[in-house]
């Protein structure tokens, strides 16, 4: 028995190391781990592995979306508190995210379009969140030249938000075939739910109904799999996926 734990133990520290050296961990770590292969696997588990994967980040996840049902505006109270009591950019832009979750798209393109103005005009995310802002205000044109300089600045940066935003601002330009091009290739590269269900959202908006029956079955498949988590998460495209289906059903 003492030969299996030890076993388990040097096992552990290989699989630690082997994380270590693939995500370009400080070399120091190797030492600790082979040093003093339990204890030294124990701290690397919980001071590395588990903050960086998936099941921490779904769990702060699940915590953050019980947070926001309790207490939907908590996060633009403390942003707004934070920005009225020390002004600065980063507070700004604190305020303008929290405002953009909550649908205060408005008052959020007003913050950003500040922000903009300042020594962080460049700055990509600040970027992307004023073009996200004024797609929900419908100032197609504003966020189009965000998104297109993003594109040209960064292709990977915020790919498939960009891509899908992209598309959103040629449909309202009426640019169709550019929006419908944008679609498919958000589809095909990211295969997401929210990818599909934009596309829907346009499919049915344009009378596309072959189109969008097409990915209806496919969104169906995706969601029979969701747990409630999943569902909180995807709620703001589900509603507006409900939206257009309602929309759609009055004009037929």
């Amino acid at each position: 028995m003492p030969i299996v734990g030890l076993g388990l133990h040097v096992l552990l520290a290989l699989f630690c190391a082997a994380h270590a050296v693939r995500t370009g961990q400080q070399m120091y770590w190797l030492i600790i781990l082979f040093s003093f292969p339990l204890l030294g696997s124990l701290v690397y588990f919980f001071m590395i592995y588990l903050p960086n994967s998936r099941l921490e980040r779904g769990a702060r996840k699940a915590v953050a979306a019980a947070a926001k049902a309790i207490d939907p505006t908590r996060d633009v109270r403390e942003a707004r508190a934070a920005f009225d009591e020390t002004p600065t950019a980063q507070n700004q832009m604190r305020l303008a995210a929290a405002l953009l979750e909550v649908g205060n798209a408005d008052e959020a393109a007003r913050l950003y379009e500040a922000c903009l103005r300042g020594p962080f005009a460049a700055d990509l995310e600040i970027r992307s969140g004023a073009a996200r802002s004024f797609v929900e205000c419908q100032r197609y044109a504003d966020a189009l030249a965000h998104l297109e300089d993003i594109r040209r600045a960064n292709p990977s940066f915020r790919a498939e938000a960009v891509s899908l935003l992209l598309a959103r601002c040629y449909a309202g330009g009426s640019r169709h075939a550019e929006a419908q091009h944008e679609f498919e290739s958000a589809v095909g590269r990211f295969g997401t739910f929210e990818a599909r269900a934009e596309y829907v959202v346009w499919a049915l908006a344009t009378g596309d109904k072959a189109t969008a029956a097409r990915l209806e079955a496919e969104i169906e498949k995706i969601t029979k799999r969701w747990n409630a988590l999943t569902r909180e998460l995807n709620e703001p495209t589900m509603r507006r996926l409900r939206a257009a289906r309602a929309l759609a059903a009055q004009q037929n």
